[in-house]
């Protein structure tokens, strides 16, 4: 390989892995429109559904948020096909768990501690502990989602794609399709058959098509298709998708297998979408501080419910909540508000204590 052909490699490379960054960045932004303050309950919300500020959380909920949970569950089937190939099965999995179950451990206490506090010393609606079966089942999200972190069950069912995530990148393509995806995952998902070792079985058939997308480079050609072509499923698809979602749970009730099998096809086309935005980010000026800014993602994944529970309503107080004349300005900056408190938080910790600091962001931070 001569000298131009390295360097074109290592600038193609460099692209790909900060695009991957940025991605990431976008799906975690995404997550706080749909856990966005409000000031509303959830009946509030319903008798409200179609005012004009209620439709644009929704949309912005399904715009962003809906793109989140594929693209971060392909990125991490992505990525974990080195780390699962290169490791024995016993330090891959103490790594995973360091990375992913301890973060999510220590911030649901965090969430218990802080949010518990201020809702019985103090004014704030929110969740308390009841029994000792809720409490550990708000630490560690083992038969539904959590009540203040919702979050927290992509984490958890992300730790069980790792436990299986050494047979799955070392599966012929054949199996990998059959078996993963089709069989277990897709009749899974669209069934609504509970078994709780997955809360969320879409997130195994995204980590799985992650491993197969780096497989047969998909995202490389994604990233060479036009950005109308990429954006032509998601246009085809955000209309119906808007329309249920307004509805509300009553239409999803009424056709559940219908739903959960479009739900799935909005999500890929979504997350299409966004990895091509990610990659024409990334050949911008404004790459590199996107990509410095992701070293905070998995911090700001984790401690944004918290920090909506604490600060949202406070904040809440100078706009009002939803119908108010300030809100949608409040609604629109919220990503923003939670990436400049979270950065503000690691770098407080980096400063304090950079041991913290990295286990508290799954070892991003600290180092």
């Amino acid at each position: 390989m001569d000298t131009g052909t390295a360097g074109s490699a290592r600038k193609a490379d460099s692209r790909l892995s900060t695009a991957i960054a940025i991605a990431r960045l976008i799906g975690i932004m995404g997550i706080v429109y749909v856990h966005a303050w409000t000031g509303r309950t959830a009946e509030e919300l319903a008798a409200v559904a179609f005012d004009w500020q209620a439709v644009l959380r929704t949309v912005l909920g399904e715009m962003f948020g809906r793109s989140a949970v594929p693209l971060l569950g392909m990125i991490s089937g992505w990525l974990v096909v080195s780390t699962a190939t290169r490791r024995g099965y016993g330090p891959f999995l103490l790594g995973k768990a360091r990375t992913i179950l301890l973060p999510m451990l220590l911030w649901n206490a965090i969430a218990i501690v802080l949010v518990g506090a201020a809702a019985t010393f103090g004014d704030l609606k929110a969740p308390t502990p009841s029994s000792i079966g809720w409490t550990l089942n708000e630490l560690v999200p083992l038969v539904h989602a959590n009540d203040i972190n919702v979050q927290m069950p992509f984490l958890r069912d992300l730790f069980v794609c790792m436990m299986i995530a050494p047979l799955l990148v070392r599966a012929s393509s054949i199996w990998l399709a059959l078996v993963a995806v089709i069989v277990i995952v897709v009749a899974w998902s669209v069934s609504g058959v509970y078994v709780p070792l997955l809360l969320r079985p879409q997130i195994l058939l995204f980590f799985t098509a992650g491993i197969a997308a780096r497989r047969f480079g998909v995202a490389e050609k994604v990233a060479g298709w036009p950005v109308a072509l990429c954006s032509l499923p998601f246009v085809v698809l955000i209309a119906p998708r808007l329309w249920t979602a307004l509805l509300g749970n009553v239409f999803f009730d009424a056709h559940p297998h219908a739903m959960a099998a479009f739900d799935i096809l909005f999500r890929l086309a979504s997350a299409m979408l966004f990895w091509r935005v990610a990659w024409v980010l990334a050949g911008s000026s404004v790459a590199d501080r996107l990509r410095t800014t992701e070293r905070y993602g998995l911090l700001a994944f984790c401690d944004h419910l918290v920090l909506l529970w604490l600060f949202g309503p406070v904040i809440g107080l100078a706009t009002g909540a939803l119908g108010a004349g300030l809100y949608p300005a409040y609604l629109l900056a919220q990503p923003l508000l939670v990436l400049g408190a979270t950065v503000a938080l690691g770098r407080g910790l980096m400063t304090v204590s950079p041991a913290v600091a990295r286990v508290l962001s799954g070892g991003r931070l600290g180092r």
